[in-house]
């Protein structure tokens, strides 16, 4: 059973009573991400998150870290286009010691200026560890790219020139503005009760003010495009994408299966041609990352510079069949039961149940019962994958971005109308 509280400054509090777990997970969610910064503003909901772990006027950094390492708990946080989160996963009875110590690093951080400094250098080698990590930066500069001028084609981790520029006063500024009570989810899955997790979040949450919401953000408009980084790597990596169905679209379900039959799975039709068939590629994979108003479904894979060509028109060969031909009863219905079993089981999760709730109520401002969902799977017909992909699936849309020994002549671009 989901239960929702809204407290008087705006804070929405969900829970999920789990009987038979002795975990619970807590997460403090903010609206808003990467894709609600600008260039000015680039990098700072990363660098926030950061710094929300580097001492309070209670707690230094390594009373933080100890405070979850004594009671065998796990701490983490994430930043992303659309949200940042602060989580925490705990014994039962130590909840009370969960939600003290996400609002001490909420409310009391001190942001000092030598951390500060010490931070950016680790953010700066952050940014070159992704940069040396080709299978993680293609998807940022596949994303930069396919986005344009957008806000969504901002890295999450900002740029070096950034970074280096920021100051506390801007930081300070940054945070008063965007991480005000409205914009705050607080949710909570596990061995729990309602109220009791209401009381303490009110106790310890109702001083902080409502803050400003961020307005909507605009969908983007895209177009066709190849780019290429040249790098001396052993492989070349490459994303081919397209427009998706967002996370609010009904028409995602559909998409989520698309996703399962052409890419998403050991069975699929490209990981059986390209990895299984022809040996060339040991990952190759698709997917599909729905926004707000907008999404992305691509290709991901890496393969030798030879084979590049050959690789990418089994991509594009495959895409083709999915519009052209209604997949089978027997593939549609393996995709479905894939979906249903990977969502069944992610919910024995409490760390998933907790992330759930968070993101039905930012993106939909309601919890999506399972029934729902499965239903909503198990609707899905071979005439809606065919129709979507027939829209998605637009050359106009669709750009093919590489990294690694290749230049952009070598994708030509007769390649998009194969």
């Amino acid at each position: 059973m989901v239960s929702r509280t809204i407290l008087d400054n705006g804070i929405c509090i969900l829970s999920e009573t789990i009987g038979h777990v002795r975990s619970v997970s807590v997460g403090l969610w903010i609206r808003g991400g990467s894709a609600r910064e600008d260039t000015r503003s680039n990098g700072m909901t990363h660098f926030v998150e950061h710094m929300l772990f580097k001492g309070t006027t209670n707690r230094s950094a390594f009373d933080i870290a100890s405070a979850i390492d004594s009671v065998g708990g796990i701490m983490n946080a994430f930043s992303a286009k659309e949200m940042s989160a602060f989580h925490i996963k705990i014994p039962d009875y130590q909840l009370t010691l969960a939600v003290d110590l996400l609002a001490d690093i909420f409310r009391h951080s001190l942001f000092e200026e030598t951390e500060i400094a010490k931070e950016k250098t680790v953010i700066l080698q952050e940014i070159h560890m992704l940069e040396d990590t080709p299978d993680d930066y293609i998807h940022d500069f596949f994303e930069a790219r396919f986005w344009g001028d957008h806000p969504l084609g901002l890295p999450i981790l900002g740029t070096m020139d950034r970074i280096q520029q920021l100051t506390k006063s801007e930081l300070l500024r940054f945070f008063k503005d965007r991480y005000g009570a409205e914009n705050l989810v607080i949710t909570a899955s596990g061995h729990l009760e309602h109220q009791p997790l209401v009381d303490m979040i009110r106790e310890s949450f109702d001083p902080v003010s409502r803050g400003i919401t961020g307005s909507p953000i605009s969908p983007p408009d895209v177009s066709s495009n190849i780019a290429v980084v040249e790098k001396d790597l052993e492989q070349v990596h490459f994303i081919v994408g397209t427009l998706g169905p967002s996370a609010m679209n009904t028409k995602r379900y559909a998409g989520f299966v698309l996703n399962t039959v052409l890419g998403g799975s050991m069975s699929s039709r490209l990981f059986q041609e390209i990895r299984e068939a022809r040996g060339l590629a040991y990952a190759v994979q698709s997917f599909l990352l729905p926004y707000s108003n907008t999404g992305i479904l691509g290709v991901y894979a890496a393969t030798a510079p030879a084979d590049v060509r050959e690789t990418l028109g089994v991509i594009f060969d495959a895409i083709g069949k999915i519009v052209q031909e209604r997949v089978s009863d027997k593939e549609l219905e393996s995709a479905k039961e894939l979906i249903k079993g990977n969502f069944l089981l992610a919910m024995e999760s409490t760390d998933s149940c907790m992330s759930r709730l968070a993101r039905n109520e930012i993106y939909f401002q309601r919890d999506l019962p399972v029934e729902e969902i499965l239903a909503a799977v198990d609707a899905v017909t071979a005439n809606d994958i065919k129709d979507l992909a027939g829209e998605i699936f637009n050359p106009s849309t669709i750009t093919v971005a590489a990294m690694g020994p290749i230049s952009e002549k070598d994708l030509a671009l007769d390649i998009l109308t194969r």
